[in-house]
Protein backbone atom coordinates (compact mmCIF):
# COMPACT_ATOMS: atom_id res chain seq x y z
CA UNK A 1 0.00 0.00 0.00
CA UNK A 2 1.24 3.17 -0.81
CA UNK A 3 0.63 6.62 1.12
CA UNK A 4 1.38 9.63 -0.85
CA UNK A 5 4.15 8.16 -2.63
CA UNK A 6 5.59 6.52 0.28
CA UNK A 7 5.54 2.64 0.53
CA UNK A 8 4.35 1.57 3.81
CA UNK A 9 6.60 1.04 6.48
CA UNK A 10 8.37 -2.09 8.01
CA UNK A 11 7.99 -2.53 11.17
CA UNK A 12 11.63 -1.10 12.37
CA UNK A 13 10.47 2.03 10.47
CA UNK A 14 7.51 1.63 12.35
CA UNK A 15 8.43 1.79 15.45
CA UNK A 16 10.70 4.74 15.03
CA UNK A 17 7.92 6.07 13.98
CA UNK A 18 5.74 5.43 17.04
CA UNK A 19 8.49 6.41 19.35
CA UNK A 20 9.45 9.85 17.43
CA UNK A 21 5.62 10.03 17.91
CA UNK A 22 5.33 9.79 21.54
CA UNK A 23 8.44 11.80 22.19
CA UNK A 24 7.10 14.97 20.34
CA UNK A 25 5.90 16.70 23.95
CA UNK A 26 8.91 16.17 26.33
CA UNK A 27 10.98 17.56 22.83
CA UNK A 28 8.70 20.50 22.91
CA UNK A 29 9.29 20.83 26.10
CA UNK A 30 13.06 20.68 25.83
CA UNK A 31 12.85 23.08 22.97
CA UNK A 32 10.82 25.62 24.62
CA UNK A 33 13.15 25.83 27.49
CA UNK A 34 16.54 26.39 25.32
CA UNK A 35 14.80 28.83 23.17
CA UNK A 36 12.31 30.90 25.33
CA UNK A 37 9.98 31.14 22.87
CA UNK A 38 6.70 28.59 22.52
CA UNK A 39 6.78 29.59 18.12
CA UNK A 40 10.56 28.79 17.67
CA UNK A 41 9.65 25.74 19.91
CA UNK A 42 7.46 23.95 17.50
CA UNK A 43 9.15 25.07 14.68
CA UNK A 44 12.16 23.44 16.38
CA UNK A 45 10.22 20.25 16.57
CA UNK A 46 9.29 20.28 13.57
CA UNK A 47 12.69 20.96 12.14
CA UNK A 48 13.69 18.17 14.25
CA UNK A 49 10.92 15.39 13.77
CA UNK A 50 12.21 15.45 9.69
CA UNK A 51 15.59 15.48 10.50
CA UNK A 52 15.02 12.60 12.90
CA UNK A 53 12.97 10.73 10.07
CA UNK A 54 15.47 11.47 7.09
CA UNK A 55 18.19 9.67 9.32
CA UNK A 56 16.26 7.44 10.95
CA UNK A 57 18.12 4.14 9.18
CA UNK A 58 21.53 5.63 11.36
CA UNK A 59 19.79 4.52 14.85
CA UNK A 60 21.55 1.09 14.85
CA UNK A 61 19.34 0.80 18.32
CA UNK A 62 15.41 1.47 18.92
CA UNK A 63 16.08 1.43 22.52
CA UNK A 64 18.17 4.68 22.07
CA UNK A 65 15.58 6.59 20.09
CA UNK A 66 14.11 8.73 22.84
CA UNK A 67 18.03 10.07 23.43
CA UNK A 68 18.82 10.06 20.05
CA UNK A 69 16.00 12.16 19.49
CA UNK A 70 16.51 14.52 21.95
CA UNK A 71 20.28 14.76 20.66
CA UNK A 72 18.52 16.04 17.34
CA UNK A 73 16.24 18.84 18.98
CA UNK A 74 19.04 20.27 21.09
CA UNK A 75 21.24 20.55 17.95
CA UNK A 76 18.29 22.32 16.30
CA UNK A 77 17.87 24.66 18.81
CA UNK A 78 21.76 25.46 19.25
CA UNK A 79 21.72 26.29 15.60
CA UNK A 80 18.91 28.48 16.26
CA UNK A 81 20.54 30.12 19.37
CA UNK A 82 23.35 30.45 16.94
CA UNK A 83 21.84 32.48 14.12
CA UNK A 84 19.72 34.64 16.77
CA UNK A 85 23.21 35.46 18.11
CA UNK A 86 24.58 36.91 14.53
CA UNK A 87 21.20 38.83 14.65
CA UNK A 88 21.57 42.34 15.94
CA UNK A 89 19.46 43.01 19.23
CA UNK A 90 18.15 45.64 20.79
CA UNK A 91 17.19 45.71 24.12
CA UNK A 92 15.06 48.26 25.51
CA UNK A 93 15.49 48.31 29.38
CA UNK A 94 12.34 50.51 30.98
CA UNK A 95 12.30 50.84 35.00
CA UNK A 96 8.43 49.63 35.45
CA UNK A 97 7.06 51.63 38.14
CA UNK A 98 5.38 48.13 39.26
CA UNK A 99 5.38 47.14 42.70
CA UNK A 100 5.57 43.15 41.44
CA UNK A 101 8.84 43.16 39.50
CA UNK A 102 8.29 39.32 38.36
CA UNK A 103 7.92 40.50 35.14
CA UNK A 104 11.17 42.65 35.30
CA UNK A 105 13.05 39.89 36.42
CA UNK A 106 11.92 37.50 33.83
CA UNK A 107 13.16 40.15 31.51
CA UNK A 108 16.34 40.33 33.10
CA UNK A 109 16.91 36.79 32.96
CA UNK A 110 16.45 36.23 29.44
CA UNK A 111 18.73 39.49 28.72
CA UNK A 112 20.98 37.82 30.43
CA UNK A 113 20.50 34.22 29.23
CA UNK A 114 20.52 35.88 25.71
CA UNK A 115 24.29 37.12 26.28
CA UNK A 116 25.41 33.66 26.61
CA UNK A 117 27.14 31.43 24.15
CA UNK A 118 24.43 28.95 22.34
CA UNK A 119 25.95 25.71 24.41
CA UNK A 120 25.65 27.59 27.45
CA UNK A 121 22.47 28.68 27.35
CA UNK A 122 21.59 24.61 26.21
CA UNK A 123 23.12 23.06 29.13
CA UNK A 124 22.01 25.87 31.55
CA UNK A 125 18.06 24.59 29.92
CA UNK A 126 18.52 21.19 30.49
CA UNK A 127 19.54 21.17 33.76
CA UNK A 128 17.81 24.15 35.51
CA UNK A 129 14.62 24.41 33.35
CA UNK A 130 14.39 20.77 32.43
CA UNK A 131 15.53 20.03 36.00
CA UNK A 132 18.29 17.00 34.27
CA UNK A 133 20.99 15.62 36.12
CA UNK A 134 24.28 15.69 34.47
CA UNK A 135 24.15 12.27 32.84
CA UNK A 136 20.94 12.68 31.25
CA UNK A 137 22.51 16.04 29.88
CA UNK A 138 25.41 14.34 28.09
CA UNK A 139 22.55 11.43 26.66
CA UNK A 140 20.76 14.21 24.85
CA UNK A 141 23.49 16.67 23.57
CA UNK A 142 26.16 13.74 23.00
CA UNK A 143 28.55 15.34 24.96
CA UNK A 144 30.76 13.54 27.70
CA UNK A 145 29.50 14.20 31.86
CA UNK A 146 33.04 16.14 32.26
CA UNK A 147 32.07 18.35 29.59
CA UNK A 148 28.41 19.09 30.71
CA UNK A 149 30.12 19.64 34.39
CA UNK A 150 32.61 21.70 32.83
CA UNK A 151 30.26 23.46 30.62
CA UNK A 152 27.43 24.31 33.60
CA UNK A 153 30.31 25.57 35.98
CA UNK A 154 31.56 28.10 33.25
CA UNK A 155 27.69 29.37 31.75
CA UNK A 156 26.96 29.77 35.71
CA UNK A 157 29.55 32.22 36.05
CA UNK A 158 29.04 33.82 32.53
CA UNK A 159 25.72 34.15 33.85
CA UNK A 160 26.30 36.00 37.03
CA UNK A 161 28.84 38.34 35.09
CA UNK A 162 25.92 38.66 32.14
CA UNK A 163 23.46 39.62 34.97
CA UNK A 164 25.99 41.91 36.87
CA UNK A 165 26.17 44.13 32.91
CA UNK A 166 22.40 43.99 32.72
CA UNK A 167 22.32 45.70 36.51
CA UNK A 168 24.69 48.07 35.23
CA UNK A 169 23.16 49.24 32.10
CA UNK A 170 19.70 49.32 33.86
CA UNK A 171 21.35 51.91 36.31
CA UNK A 172 22.91 53.81 33.75
CA UNK A 173 19.59 54.32 31.94
CA UNK A 174 17.94 55.41 34.94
Amino acid sequence: MTIVGIERADSAEEAIRELLLAGLGNAYRIATCILRDPVAAEDAVQEAALRAWAGRRELQDASRAEAWFARIVVNVCRAELGRRSKRPRSVDIEPSGDPDHSTDDRDEVARALARLRADEQVVLALRFGRDLTVPQIAAQTGLREGTVKSRLHNAQEHLRAAFAAERRAEEVSR
